[in-house]
């Protein structure tokens, strides 16, 4: 029997002397030993000081009880009927409209209905394993089923209803097309037979009496320790789904299928899925606009803010036509929330210095799947040092649990490499109820759009290495800044994305300089908009990284643990937003590139994205405006022309992936140019959002603008900043044990913006910038 250990926390940002929960799940042990540890450094590359981590006293260190924990995987809509209004149902209509984004599975889809899959007893609208609406029902008295003759297209809209008439013996079944020029794949032309069709079957029961909850998207689940699960999920977009107290005649099924409500006289549900937008967009509330106030609820986050059954090209987002977006997305695959039992509150110790720490469990022998890190960030309960790290928390969440580097087409020439899977990757590709990364997509197609960190991320483990690029990724490559500033003797301190979301410029208030993770690629508008304030109001920013500031983001204000991010049509993207569906449904934004909403990188930063490359490095060569006696500060024991030559990722400081000045994309007209990296592979290409047409020559030993350029500017207010342009560039610091010329460089900047009145200064006050 194979063993192994996974967990989680409820937070990712703590303070000293907090409480948090921590989750465990084990196979083969009963008991895991724990242990406070502060993380230094994660890359266990040879020419690095390797891993480092440093025990922490703390009264919940020692054994743990642990066991194995069920996941629930799958999105749904739950229904509040705290009433019971719902039992005793005798003569009734289902209906829904339905996009099946995969009909034909290996399990039954459940559309809507109260039917419990652990004993087959309900009833429920579903689509067959060939692909087929049915109806089923099981009770005592009475089971069987009607199916549809015709398989469902794929991406196609329907509008679908059961009748259930005791009275009459009979359960017939509805199916309509609804297709428009918009709202489908295929166009009407692609059918047949487009003709409403129904079928019915007799019906030998008084009433379909059973206990199991009404779910839509799913099918209820008794366990044998009288939890509720789901089962049977469904693939695709429902639209204003709702039941009749009633059988439907005709004329009322018509008047549905076109889009109508069922009349106010009626005793009915009547989930308004187009209800509730607004400009700040919408929450995971359904609500029922029946005389009841069956509300349903979301749970793991179902897609809102997409297209329905009516949508008319005419529209771009929910704002200007919120009764077109009536469409609930929900995937069989989806996993937001493992919603594991805690197995161990702990209270941070109230002496805890700022920093990266993590509860280290460990079974059995301790390696590989047996030890497990439960990442949290700690930050000072009360801010003392004037340097921060601001921890690039949304761009971990992004790429949690990525299967990219084994799935994506294409893998091995984009990335020079054959990608080398260790462990944890075969186990997080082992383990779909730990859920995806932004950069994958679910079994039928769909991008996936949220990402949360309640759920094992393998991809922030100290040690992990992404397999198809061979070097530390995001959370590991930014331990060696972490170690940089270990080693530096420095008084620092750090803070999240999501502190920074949440509190905006007051985070970041306190601290003279603000140093960035090395690839800090999706923010939200709150993160944006402080850092740009800090700098305008004299902070000064070290942006030590590459291909930063690239996707607009957002949490969840109601669950900040939750991020929400749409891949539009432009960068670089393994999945493609459907049309109409380019606003992010938790705040009402547009999704897609900051470059897109007229704020790219350049204007903030000085410098923005251009290409990436992965399987070699490079150094930077000084420029002329390295040679300006007003910026000899940053160059102070430099003597060399070519610097950083080396390092963890691929031996070069400028490398993964480049950022470049731009003054057509705002770089601030005074910035200066102080080094740039050349002769890049042609495995390094051009950004496709940075040209208009295809041609040769977009690789690095052709394209000039293949660069990373390492510049700085300031502002009139007294802030500054510098930026490297690289991904690699922070992952060369811990060559020759910081003993290096970029190590050097880096606290030669450091040093200057840790000081009241920067070195140098370029901005024209008398001018209009």
């Amino acid at each position: 029997m194979s063993t192994k250990i996974f967990g989680y926390a409820s937070k990712i940002s703590v303070r000293p002397g907090d409480d948090i929960d921590v989750f465990v799940s084990a196979t083969g042990a009963t008991t895991a030993q724990a242990q406070l540890v502060r993380l230094i450094h994660g890359d266990e590359h040879p020419s690095g000081p390797g891993f480092v981590e440093r025990e922490v006293a703390c009264d919940a260190n020692g054994a743990w009880n642990v066991h194995e924990q069920r996941t629930q995987i799958g999105s749904y809509l739950s229904v509040a009927d705290t009433e019971l209004s719902l039992d005793g149902l005798k003569a009734f209509t289902l209906f829904a409209f339905v996009y099946p984004s995969l009909p034909a599975t290996a399990d039954t889809q459940t559309i809507l209905g109260r039917w419990d899959a652990s004993r087959n007893e309900g009833y429920r609208l579903e689509i067959g394993k060939s692909g087929k609406i049915g109806f089923r029902w099981s009770s005592p008295e009475s089971s069987g089923e009607i199916r549809d003759d015709q398989t469902l297209v794929a991406k196609t809209w329907y509008f679908i209803a059961v009748t259930v008439d005791p009275s009459a013996q009979k359960v017939t079944l509805h199916r309509r097309s609804v297709i428009s020029r918009y709202n489908s794949l295929l166009s009407a032309n692609a059918f047949a037979d487009l003709s409403p069709a129904q079928f019915t079957a007799p019906l030998h029961v008084s009433e379909l009496a059973t206990d199991a909850r009404f779910l839509i998207g799913c099918s209820d689940v008794s366990l044998a320790d009288g939890e509720r699960w789901t089962a049977q999920h469904f693939h695709g977009k429902i639209d204003r789904p709702g039941i009749l107290w009633h059988v439907a005649d005709d004329d009322e099924l018509s008047s549905l299928a076109k889009g109508n409500a069922p009349s106010v006289i009626a005793t009915h549900v009547y989930w308004d899925t187009s209800a509730g937008y607004s400009a700040s967009g919408i929450g995971q509330l359904v609500v029922d606009t029946g005389p009841f106030g069956i509300h349903a609820h979301g749970q793991n986050y179902p897609v809102r803010g997409q297209t329905g059954w009516n949508w008319s090209g005419r529209h771009d987002s929910f704002h200007t036509g919120p009764h077109e977006y009536g469409g609930i997305e929900f995937h069989a695959d989806a996993v937001i929330d493992c919603k594991w039992k805690v197995t161990r509150r702990i209270t941070l110790p109230d002496d805890l210095k700022s920093g990266v720490y993590a509860v280290r469990l460990r079974i059995h022998d301790g390696k590989k799947m047996n030890e497990e890190y439960v990442i949290f960030f700690v930050r000072a309960r009360s801010p003392s040092a004037k340097l921060c790290l601001l921890v690039p928390t949304q761009s971990y969440l992004a790429y949690a649990n990525e299967h990219l580097s084994l799935d994506a087409p294409g893998i091995q020439p984009m990335m020079g490499q054959p990608p080398i899977a260790d462990d944890v990757d075969i186990e997080m590709y082992q383990n779909p109820e730990f859920g995806y990364a932004t950069y994958d997509t679910y079994a039928d197609g769909g991008g996936v759009s949220y990402s949360s960190y309640l759920r094992p991320l393998f991809t922030m483990r100290p040690k992990y290495r992404m397999s198809s690029i061979g070097t530390p990724w995001q959370f590991a490559a930014d331990l060696s800044i972490v170690a940089w500033l270990e080693q530096s003797g420095l008084d620092w301190e750090l803070i999240t994305d999501e502190d920074l979301h949440k509190e905006g410029l007051a985070a970041l208030k306190p601290y003279k300089c603000v140093m960035t993770g090395t690839h800090p690629e999706y923010v939200s508008e709150e993160v944006l908009d402080a850092i740009e304030d800090y700098v305008g109001e004299g902070g000064r920013l070290m942006y030590l990284g590459g291909n930063g500031f690239y996707w607009s983001v957002t949490l969840d204000a109601a669950n900040p643990a939750v991020m929400e991010v749409r891949k539009l049509d432009a960068g670089h993207r393994s999945w493609n937003a459907r049309p109409g569906e380019h606003h992010l449904a938790l705040n009402g934004r547009k999704g897609g590139l900051w470059k897109q909403l007229n704020r790219p990188p350049q204007k903030i930063f000085g410098i923005g994205s251009i290409a990436e490359g992965w399987e070699t490095g490079q150094g930077y060569t000084k420029m002329p405006d390295s040679r300006d006696p007003a910026l000899s500060w940053v160059f102070e024991g430099i003597k060399e022309e070519l610097i950083g030559d080396f390092g963890l990722a691929h031996a070069g400081s400028a490398g993964l992936e480049l950022d470049r000045y731009d003054l057509s994309k705002g770089t601030p007209p005074h910035t200066r140019i102080l080094a740039s990296s050349g002769e890049h592979s042609d495995n390094y290409v051009v950004f496709q959002d940075e040209i208009f047409y295809m041609q040769p020559g977009l690789t690095g030993t052709y394209d000039h603008r293949i660069r990373a350029d390492m510049t700085y500017f300031d502002t009139k207010a007294g802030g500054a900043v510098f930026a490297t342009g690289a991904i690699s560039f922070g992952q060369a610091l811990p060559i020759n044990d910081f003993d290096n010329n970029i190590s050097r460089l880096v606290r030669n900047v450091t040093m200057a913006f840790l000081k009241d009145d920067l070195p140098s200064r370029f901005i024209d006050e008398s001018s209009k910038l």
